[in-house]
C-alpha cells in the first residue's frame, strides 16, 4: 500500500520530529577523552537531525522535546532556530540552579580511526527530555490546528523513560488520527535499555507506524524479528536476501507498515566503510547505489542522514528508487563532516544523488 502524504497547502509544517537533543563534547581529530584539554562543541539527537537535516534542505520543520531553561539549553534551541527549525512544540521548564531536578543531556564522542572504532559515553541521566510526560505538549494544536505531513520519532527517546515511552505513543496515536504519516526508527542502544525491554515497549507502538527503520541488529532486538545467517553480536557484511525474507515477515505481521529503510554497512575500517541502503514499499525492494570505501569523517548521524533523505524524497514526490538513492547519498554526504547534524546543501546532495563526482568546484 503506498504512502498517501498529506498536500503541502493543507499543512503549516512538513514534519516534526520528537525526541532528545544532547550537546556532544568530542576531543579533536581523533583524540581520545582520557587526554583531551580541548572539546569540540556539537549539538544533536537521533530524532532531532532528522527536522534538521531536512531544514537545511528547505522543508518546514519543527521539534518537539522538553528541556530546562538555561544557556545549554539555549545553545540548543539556539541551534535548531539557526536552519529555521519551528521549536514552539519544546516545554521548557525552570532550572533549579544545580540539575538535581532537570538538566540538559551530554554524550562525551571519540571519533575513531583504523581498527579503534568510534565510542560514545553517555552522561544523560535525569535529563528533562527524560521526563517528559504525556499532555505536556499540545499535540491536538500540533497536528489537529497546524497541521503536520509527517512525524518522525524513534527507539533512543522512547528507552529513556517509561513516561518518553508513554509520550511517543500519545504522539503516534495523535498524529495518525490526524492523517498524518508516522516513521519510526528502532535505534537500539544496549546503554539505554535491553532487548526485552525494548520488544516489550516497541511492540505497543508498531501499528501506529507507517514507515519503520533498522539495521539488522534493530530488528533483531527490538522486535524479536531474526536475519537467518546474521550473528547479531559480530555483524559484518550484510546478506540482503535474508534480510529482505526478514522484511516480508515483518509486513505479513504488521501489514500496517508501508516502507521498511535499512543502511547497508561494512566496517573495513574507523574511516573506510561501504554505504548503501535498501528500501521496501508497496511490495518491492529498492537496492540503492553502492558507495565502496567510503571515507569518513565522522560516522555519527549517518543513519540519520539515510532517514531524512528519505522522507525528503515522499515528502517532494519522488519514486521509491529515488527515495532510497536519496536517502543512502545524504548518508553517505552527511559522514564526511563533523558533529551528528547535517552541514549539506540541498544542490550537493543532487550532485552525488545523480552520479556527480567529487572534482574540485572553482
Amino acid at each position: 500500500m503506498p504512502l498517501t502524504i498529506k498536500p503541502k497547502e493543507a499543512t503549516q509544517l512538513d514534519l516534526v520530529a520528537l525526541g532528545e537533543t544532547m550537546i556532544r563534547l568530542s576531543p579533536p581529530g581523533h583524540g581520545r577523552l582520557e587526554f583531551a584539554n580541548t572539546l569540540e562543541v556539537w549539538v544533536g539527537g537521533g530524532e532531532y537531525n532528522v527536522a534538521y537535516a531536512l531544514s537545511r534542505l528547505g522543508l518546514r520543520t519543527g521539534w518537539s522535546a522538553r528541556m530546562v531553561d538555561n544557556p545549554l539549553s539555549h545553545l540548543v534551541l539556539n541551534h535548531a532556530r539557526a536552519v529555521g527549525v519551528d521549536v514552539s512544540a519544546v516545554a521548557v521548564v525552570p532550572y533549579d540552579g544545580v540539575g538535581k531536578t532537570d538538566r540538559v543531556g551530554l554524550n562525551f564522542t571519540e571519533v575513531g580511526t583504523g581498527v579503534r572504532a568510534s565510542v560514545t559515553m553517555y552522561d544523560r541521566g535525569h535529563s528533562a527530555t527524560a521526563h517528559m510526560k504525556p499532555g505536556d505538549v499540545d499535540f491536538d494544536e500540533l497536528f489537529a490546528k497546524r497541521g503536520v505531513r509527517w512525524l518522525h520519532t524513534g527507539g533512543i527517546f522512547t528507552a529513556l523513560s517509561d513516561s518518553t515511552a508513554a509520550t511517543v505513543k500519545e504522539a503516534l496515536i495523535k498524529a495518525k488520527n490526524n492523517g498524518t504519516i508516522t516513521s519510526y526508527d528502532l535505534n537500539f542502544r544496549s546503554k539505554l535499555w535491553n532487548s526485552q525491554k525494548a520488544q516489550e515497549v516497541t511492540k505497543d507502538l508498531i501499528p501506529y507506524i507507517d514507515c519503520l527503520i533498522g539495521n539488522e541488529e534493530d530488528f533483531q532486538k527490538v522486535l524479536g524479528m531474526e536475519v537467518e545467517g546474521i550473528d547479531a553480536e559480530n555483524l559484518g557484511a550484510l546478506d540482503t536476501s535474508a534480510y529482505k525474507k526478514m522484511v516480508e515477515k515483518l509486513v505479513q505481521r504488521w501489514p500496517n507498515i508501508k516502507v521498511v529503510g535499512t543502511t547497508l554497512r561494512e566496517v573495513k575500517s574507523g574511516l573506510i566503510n561501504n554505504w548503501a541502503a535498501l528500501l521496501w514499499h508497496d511490495g518491492k525492494f529498492h537496492e540503492s547505489r553502492l558507495f565502496k570505501d567510503l571515507e569518513i569523517e565522522d560516522r555519527v548521524g549517518g543513519g540519520d542522514g539515510f532517514a531524512s533523505g528519505f522522507a525528503y524524497g515522499f515528502l517532494t514526490g519522488m519514486s521509491p528508487e529515488d527515495c532510497v538513492n536519496l536517502g543512502a547519498a545524504h548518508g553517505a554526504l552527511l559522514q564526511t563532516t563533523r558533529g551528528d547534524t547535517s552541514q549539506i546543501f540541498k544542490d550537493e546532495l543532487l550532485h552525488v544523488f545523480k552520479g556527480g563526482s567529487a572534482r574540485i568546484k572553482r
